[in-house]
């Protein structure tokens, strides 16, 4: 299959697919949210490709990566920011920015098949596949998961600049678990601090550091 062929629907595995046909006779439309239900499920059967490059014994999941995202965003200090964020918008952005990976698959910047261009195009085609797998049992959320998706991909907001942040963090304090558990380094991972922006963020990142520091000295 050609990167111009991809479609969401072929990644979709045949028992979910059955799923989405016919609707349910009572108008209740159950089955296209429990089909979504189950998309969303794949997530936590997916390892995260980076770590899975460098070799990490049993590598977190999307899933993983996306759940602690949302706890940092809920439980940041809001004072803290320029100005005062919406957090549950934080952690509802934190909980779908990686959802589109759950039919495309993480694929990271390096990748020597799938450009910039066509990864993005596969996860906007995704999240649209996904909006309209939601809309029969809930319309108003498979509008807003599409919003909050594009706020993240294309830092449309203040929360969704903080959200980009936490990626970064999040994924310091995995290399850094990562570290403690092997005793081997990823020197490579911690370059992204130089990418964190908001200064309670850089503050939160600069502390792991400290840790990691005296880990290594120790």
């Amino acid at each position: 299959m050609t990167t111009s062929e991809w479609d969401p629907r072929h990644a979709l595995p045949a028992d979910i697919r059955k799923l989405l046909t016919p609707a349910e006779a009572n108008g209740k439309n159950y089955n296209y949210i429990n089909a979504f239900y189950q998309i969303a499920s794949l997530l936590k059967q997916q390892k995260r490709t980076g770590w899975i490059d460098h070799q990490v014994p049993n590598p977190e999941s999307i899933a993983d990566h996306m759940y602690r995202m949302s706890i940092i965003a809920m439980s940041l200090n809001g004072d803290a920011f320029s100005q005062k964020p919406d957090l549950t918008k934080c952690a509802k952005i934190a909980l779908v920015h990686d959802i589109a990976e759950s039919l495309v698959g993480d694929i990271v910047p390096h990748d020597a098949n799938i450009d910039k261009k066509e990864k993005n195009r596969r996860e906007y085609s995704t999240i649209l596949y996904l909006s309209e797998v939601i809309k029969p049992y809930n319309a108003a959320f498979s509008e807003e998961i599409v919003q909050l998706w594009l706020d993240y991909e294309d830092q449309r907001n203040f929360e969704a600049s903080i959200v980009k942040d936490i990626d970064k963090y999040e994924m310091l304090i995995q290399a850094f678990e990562y570290e403690k558990a092997t005793k081997k380094s990823l020197d490579e991972f911690f370059r992204s601090r130089a990418l964190i922006k908001h200064p309670e963020i850089q503050g939160l990142a600069d502390s792991l550091l400290e840790e990691r520091k005296a880990f290594w000295g120790a």
